[in-house]
């Protein structure tokens, strides 16, 4: 396996764990609709959270709002419409950013709430 998609599934368990502890609760993990792939699905109260993880072994991002490219974020917004769609949701569906940098042992975690939406 690629040393990048090892930093990626590393940087998910992560984030897993993260949302889990801060009461969000997983729907799905890596779920496919045509060539897009939405990270993490979660639940919060009311609210289907769509999480983007991006992971790091270095901070070089200067603003993390830019860190998923608006072409990236419309493919994201369609796959979700798919998801809320075929499960028959309603809720209110809210897109987040987690990005994690990894620091040998430990690592940071930054989290980009209503990091986009789907107007514009």
């Amino acid at each position: 396996m690629a040393i990048h998609n090892i930093i990626g599934q590393k940087g998910e368990e992560i984030a897993a764990c993260y949302l889990m502890d801060n009461g969000y609760k997983i729907l799905e993990r890596n779920w496919r609709f045509k060539k897009t792939e939405l990270d993490i699905i979660t639940r919060k109260d009311d609210l289907i959270v769509v999480v983007e993880v991006k992971t790091r072994t270095s901070k070089f991002v200067e603003n993390l709002s830019e860190i998923v490219p608006r072409k990236k974020q419309k493919a994201i917004i369609i796959a979700a419409d798919a998801y809320i769609d075929r499960k028959g949701l309603s809720d209110e569906v809210r897109f987040d950013i987690l990005f994690i940098e990894l620091k040998d042992d430990s690592y940071t975690l930054d989290h980009l709430k209503d990091a986009f939406t789907p107007i514009g």
